[in-house]
């Protein structure tokens, strides 16, 4: 039984450190990052803009359709925003498991992951 936990303990330990220097992991949170940040950013803007260009600016008070102002239209604009960014972020992060999945198989090969 003991030989059985060493041989299971040796054959499933992972070098993390090494997997975080591959340059296949490296790629991925290259990725990643890029994403992330356009995206936050992005949403950050389209955000403050409207309390920003509401306050400071009478761009967002005239009638856009009939009696509804282009104020309503970007606040209902928001919502559609971010119901689109989640699904973007959805659809994003399933390619980022896949890229996971092959640098697991390649750390699981004993590649240099």
């Amino acid at each position: 039984m003991a030989i059985q936990k060493q041989s299971f303990e040796k054959h499933s330990q992972i070098d993390y450190s090494q997997i975080a220097q591959s340059p296949s992991f490296q790629q991925l949170m290259r990725i990643k990052k890029n994403f992330i940040l356009s995206a936050t950013l992005f949403f950050l803007v389209f955000y403050f803009a409207l309390p920003v260009l509401t306050s400071y600016s009478k761009a967002l008070n005239s009638p856009a359709i009939g009696p509804i102002s282009w104020a309503w239209l970007f606040a209902f604009a928001q919502f559609i925003m971010t119901w689109a960014l989640c699904i973007l972020y959805s659809k994003r992060a399933a390619k980022f498991d896949e890229i996971v999945e092959q640098i697991r198989q390649e750390a699981k090969e004993g590649g240099s992951a």
